[in-house]
């Protein structure tokens, strides 16, 4: 047999079940639609890490109800119409959530909430999102202009 060629032979149809590991972006999507929705959902198999307790945490500030469930979320959502957070909503180091939670925040009437993170995400730009929501006729303010983080809404 030549090293750089292997014949294979046909073995059969395969039988089995394949669970994909969780993402973390996956996850942070996910319990942002459920948290939005009306009613009660489960995540399955979420990536239960730093940033994506961060996304439940958040969440929950907003009104959601987050709750783990062995490796599972549930999360019974509040609908299109979030409650105004009592403190400020620590985004940890999850640049992602805070990108992704400035859109749905900037779309909700009237709410006033303030985004930080860690000192790494406070470095991290903002601009390429805040700038559109402004366009969009969002209040945004923050350092530089709104370009770092601290961000109010």
């Amino acid at each position: 047999m030549d090293r750089a060629h292997l014949d294979l032979k046909p073995s059969g149809p395969l039988r089995g079940a394949l669970r994909v590991p969780g993402d973390k972006s996956v996850t942070h999507r996910g319990l942002m639609l459920l948290a939005l929705a009306e009613g009660e959902g489960r995540l399955l198999y979420p990536l239960k890490a730093g940033d994506t307790l961060s996304t439940a945490r958040v969440l929950g500030a907003l009104g959601a109800e987050i709750a783990e469930e062995g490796p599972h979320f549930r999360v019974r959502g509040q609908g299109l119409r979030l409650k105004e957070p009592g403190d400020v909503l620590d985004c940890g180091n999850a640049g992602t959530l805070m990108r992704l939670i400035l859109g749905i925040l900037a779309g909700q009437e009237g709410l006033f909430a303030v985004l930080t993170g860690d000192h790494s995400l406070r470095r991290r730009p903002m601009g390429r999102v805040v700038e559109p929501l402004r366009a969009m006729g969002a209040q945004v303010d923050g350092r530089e202009g709104g370009k770092r983080a601290p961000l109010a809404l």
